[in-house]
C-alpha cells in the first residue's frame, strides 16, 4: 500500500533514479501521491516520500484537492538556474511536527518532463521555487534539516531521536521490515509499480492531520 513513510525509513535517504517511461503505474502513482499530500494537509510530495526511488513530485501550492488546475507534476526535474537568497520556514510530512528556517534560492529555473513526456523549462519565485527546491532534494536523499545551523542542532538531534526511536521499536514489532530490506527492494524496483484501484480515496490516518506551516510543508 502506498503511503508517506517517516524518518529513518532508508527511501528518504536514498538517490533517485530517472524516470524512463511514464506509463499507467507512473500515473496511478501521482494519482494516489495527490491523494495522500492532500490527506496530510501539504503542498508537495516526492516520490522517495512514499518508498519510491524515481524521480519525481507533485505540487499544489495550494494544498486543495478542489483546485486541481494548480496541480503540478515534475518528472526528472534539474534546477539549471538560481538567483539571489532568502530565509523561509520549511517542514516536512516526513519529519512531522518539525518546522525551521532555511536558506535557499528566490528564484529558479526548473527543467523538467510534466506527465504528457512533454520537457518543460519553468522560471519560479518565492514559495515555489522553496517548494521545488525542497522536493528536489529529497530526490538526492537529503532533508531539509540538512540545511539547519549549529544553533538548532541540539533541539532537533533530540526530535530526530525520538522518531527514530519510534521508527526502530515498529521494526522490532514486524509493522516496519529491517533497513536491509527495505534498501534491498529499493534496488530491485524496476519501474513504479501501479495503484490498485481500492488504494484510491482511502484514508491513511487515523489522527486529524496538523495543519500547515506557513513554510511549504511536502
Amino acid at each position: 500500500m502506498l503511503e508517506i513513510v517517516k524518518y529513518p525509513h532508508p527511501a528518504l535517504r536514498y538517490a533517485s533514479r530517472p524516470i524512463t517511461e511514464i506509463d499507467e503505474g507512473l500515473r496511478s502513482t501521482i494519482r494516489r501521491m495527490f491523494e495522500l499530500m492532500y490527506e496530510a494537509r501539504g503542498i508537495g510530495l516526492a516520490a522517495n516520500q512514499v518508498a519510491l526511488p524515481f524521480q519525481f513530485f507533485v505540487l499544489n501550492l495550494t494544498a486543495d484537492p478542489n483546485k486541481a488546475d494548480q496541480e503540478q507534476v515534475f518528472i526528472n526535474p534539474e534546477i539549471i538556474k538560481r538567483h539571489s537568497s532568502v530565509e523561509g520556514e520549511e517542514g516536512c510530512l516526513s519529519l512531522p511536527g518539525l518546522y525551521y528556517d532555511v536558506r535557499r534560492a528566490r528564484r529558479i529555473r526548473v527543467r523538467a518532463y510534466d506527465l504528457e513526456g512533454n520537457l518543460f523549462e519553468q522560471d519560479v519565485d518565492d514559495l515555489f521555487s522553496r517548494a521545488v527546491q525542497h522536493e528536489s532534494d529529497h530526490l538526492e536523499g537529503k532533508l531539509f534539516v540538512d540545511y539547519l545551523d549549529t544553533t538548532a542542532l541540539p533541539e532537533i538531534e533530540d526530535r530526530l531521536w525520538d522518531m527514530e526511536l519510534k521508527f526502530r521499536q515498529a521494526q522490532r514489532g514486524g509493522q516496519i521490515l529491517p533497513d536491509d530490506e527495505l534498501k534491498r527492494r529499493l534496488d530491485e524496483m524496476p519501474r513504479v509499480p501501479p495503484v490498485p484501484p481500492e488504494e484510491f480515496g482511502m484514508k491513511t490516518r487515523q489522527d486529524e492531520p496538523e495543519p500547515p506551516a506557513e513554510g511549504p510543508v511536502d
